[in-house]
């Protein structure tokens, strides 16, 4: 390697540099260390490895000789090998030998790591430090001489200062004094002076910046060579240490490389089939295949394995025949194209095997695999479709020719819809279900195969609202009991343990909205949801449908300030009053008191015009709903007023039952300005509406943009939230609204 030019040097370059430069110089007689710490380390790893390898090869060798036999024919040979062992066992023998040859090598490597490089490194690492820091000393030695002569030039400087100071005073003595002659003498004498100081001033000037010139041009950059010279010295030194340790290495690595082709010719020898053979040579038996599935009768329902050909099963026979047939033909083309492009990739495989093509065997395999996983599912498929469009046309032929099918699309329902199948609500989080682009006929995911193919085709929206009434009417109808079918009240009577709790209080995954009916206590039915007041009636909608509507306790008088002219003055009971609870009530915020039906109370603090008292069951406190409390001895202090006549206040519209049905309050009456509420009363919140909704049954509320209403229950899930208006609680879609 011919050596580099260096054209320029740290003295003439550098100037006044040599305290970085020296910094930088002890940096890299520092590395010196880390530079034989490495070393050091790597001589430990060697031997490391030296000895793990040994141990490794050493645990494998007696590995193998305990599955020698398991590994050359199997675990269960219909022949035993005796003490052959397959070629692939041989040739790992010969690689475990391998290790153990290499094992040695990085073992004598380490130790001529230490001895040859890392010894050495630190011998010369800590001569060129002390060359280092006399040139650091005599560094400091020279800054220290020319700081001197800096010093002794700001003192005569000082001097020079005061002299003209003084001379400045005797001129100005000299204006203002009356014996004039005397003190121009004076400063006369004084000009001298300072002229005298004046020239020591210049004299000094001149020999510190002589002494300047020769530290930054000839002291310090001599010295700032003989440190450069110092570390190119360490670099040739260093060099020649990386080579002997490259030689080292190298000599380690050929020999190794010798160990690792000999190893190599050993696995050339031992060929893919050769393994094979030797196991299918020791364990050749025999197969059977498993028998088909056949129909198996169900244990509660005996029948035989023919398909049913009924008019009803036509239709979904139908619908899956026209939807296998429409997806075989597109199945098939997508199998021929995904085996095409795996036997392309096969070829590659190939193509790699042969060595004509340079590419990674792997992850050709894993791409082939993911074609293969693809094919196969496609082919399930189409395997599928095709299965079931020759089973249904072997047993009721090609029933899709002349049928209208509808041109379904997936659908997400945000709005209230129901199904034109069975009539239900199609309804929940996701409201996923299909509808008709052409005739808008709507369905849940559950019945869209149940749906008869008679699509009139495209339909304006006057015919989609007309056969929407239609298919409305028809499907409940089917929901109306027959004779031969006890009605919902005929049903057996369901306890509240045994009847299934859902959305809180609002509404069932099929319930129909309508108006409460009659306050009459009839049977719970097994699909309503169980509320804290008495159960619900059954009664008929507007469509002609079975609707539940809940008969609720009468609700809590809240929010209704007093009539004009009337105040309360807050007096309270002389004496203990005691009560019972008609209804259940569950508390929903702080200060409330959840309390069951039937339970006696002590009353605390009777209702002062917000609708609660507030009473003590046991050793718990809280308020309550006054409509859902009985007091032994009522007393009416929230109407009591001094010098006035009592006055009644009316009854409030607002219901907190959560149900979705009118409250019993006609929905003319008046009701007084809504007040602020006391004690953890829950406050009123608005809505106001975002889009015209007209109402599809009685328990629903038509909407303007704009109209505002009262908020009673935030929706629980289901889409829909309860709203009051006029007096009159009913239902409308959350999606429909916003808080105001």
């Amino acid at each position: 390697m011919a050596e580099v030019e260096v054209p320029y040097s740290f003295g003439n370059e550098l100037k006044d540099g040599f305290k970085p430069a020296n910094a930088w110089v002890a940096g890299g007689i520092a590395w010196l260390d880390e530079i034989q710490a490495f070393y050091r380390e790597r001589s430990v790893i060697e031997k490391e490895y030296s000895a793990r390898l040994t141990a490794l090869a050493k645990k494998y060798h007696e590995k193998k000789a305990k599955k020698s036999a398991s590994l050359s024919v199997g675990d269960s040979p219909t022949m035993t090998p005796g003490s052959l062992e397959s070629a692939s066992l041989t040739t790992w023998t010969t690689q475990l030998n391998t290790v153990e040859a290499r094992a040695t090598e990085h073992d004598k490597f380490g130790n001529e790591l230490i001895n040859n490089v890392a010894e050495p490194l630190k011998i010369i690492g800590e001569r060129f430090e002390a060359l280092r820091k006399r040139h650091s000393d005599y560094a400091e030695k020279l800054e220290k001489e020319r700081d001197i002569s800096y010093a002794e030039l700001r003192k005569v400087k000082t001097k020079y200062d005061a002299v003209c100071q003084e001379v400045e005073n005797k001129r100005k003595k000299t204006e203002s004094s009356f014996d004039k002659a005397k003190h121009q003498n004076q400063y006369q004498q004084q000009m001298a002076e300072m002229n005298n100081v004046k020239n020591s001033y210049l004299i000094a000037i001149n020999v510190t910046n002589k002494f300047k010139e020769r530290y930054y041009h000839e002291y310090i950059p001599e010295l700032m060579d003989s440190l450069q010279d110092l570390s190119e010295f360490r670099t040739l030194k260093l060099n020649a240490i990386w080579s002997l340790a490259a030689q080292s290495e190298v000599g380690m690595l050929e020999r190794s490389t010798g160990l690792v082709k000999q190893c190599a010719q050993e696995i050339t020898r031992n060929q893919p089939h050769l393994d094979s053979m030797m196991y299918i040579s020791h364990n050749m038996g025999g197969w059977q295949e498993p028998p088909n599935k056949v129909f198996e009768p169900s244990p509660v329902w005996h029948d035989d394995g023919s398909m049913v050909v009924d008019e009803s099963a036509k239709v979904y026979l139908r619908n899956v025949l026209n939807k296998s047939k429409g997806q075989l033909g597109e199945l098939r083309r997508e199998v021929d194209r995904k085996q095409r492009e795996l036997e392309g990739v096969r070829r590659i495989k190939q193509k790699i095997r042969d060595g004509t093509e340079k590419r990674d065997e792997v992850a050709v395999v894993s791409q082939m695999f993911a074609l293969q996983e693809d094919l196969h599912q496609v082919e399930r498929q189409r395997l599928t479709a095709e299965v079931e469009t020759n089973t249904i046309t072997a047993v009721v032929g090609d029933v899709t020719l002349g049928a209208k099918n509808h041109n379904f699309k997936s659908q997400t329902f945000k709005i209230p819809t129901n199904c034109d199948l069975c009539g239900e609500r199609i309804w929940g989080l996701s409201a996923k279900g299909f509808d008709c682009r052409d005739c808008g006929y709507t369905c849940h995911s559950k019945c869209e195969m149940k749906v008869p193919a008679e699509c009139p085709g495209e339909q304006n929206k006057e015919e989609r609202k007309k056969l929407k009434q239609e298919r409305q009417a028809a499907a409940n109808s089917l929901l109306k009991p027959t004779p031969s079918q006890p009605s919902i009240s005929e049903l057996p009577a369901l306890s509240r343990e045994n009847t299934m709790n859902s959305l809180s209080s609002g509404y069932a995954a099929s319930a129909h909205r309508s108006i409460a009916g009659p306050m009459s206590p009839p049977e719970e039915t097994p699909s309503e949801t169980v509320s804290p007041r008495p159960a619900s009636t059954l009664t008929a909608g507007g469509n002609g449908t079975v609707r539940k509507s809940r008969v609720l306790a009468p609700p809590p008088a809240t929010y209704i300030s007093e009539l004009p002219g009337s105040t309360p003055n807050g007096s309270g009971a002389a004496t203990e009053q005691r009560g019972k609870m008609m209804y259940s009530f569950e508390a929903g915020g702080d200060g409330e008191l959840t309390i069951p039906e039937g339970r006696e109370f002590v009353l605390l603090e009777p209702d002062n015009g917000s609708g609660w008292i507030k009473i003590r069951a046991g050793v718990k406190e809280g308020l309550v709903p006054a409509a859902y409390a009985e007091v032994s001895a009522p007393t009416p202090i929230a109407a009591q007023h001094t010098g006035s006549q009592v006055s009644t206040r009316p009854i409030s519209s607002y219901s907190n039952s959560g149900s979705s049905i009118g409250t019993s309050a006609p929905a003319t009456k008046k009701k007084g300005p809504a007040v602020a509420p006391r004690r953890g009363a829950k406050k009123l919140k608005y809505v106001e509406a975002l889009y015209e909704y007209t109402a599809q049954s009685d328990s629903e509320h038509s909407m303007e943009p704009g109209e505002r209403f009262v908020l009673i229950k935030e929706d629980p899930g289901d889409g829909w939230v309860e709203v009051e208006k006029g007096g009159v609680t009913k239902s409308v879609p959350a999606s429909y609204i916003q808080m105001v």
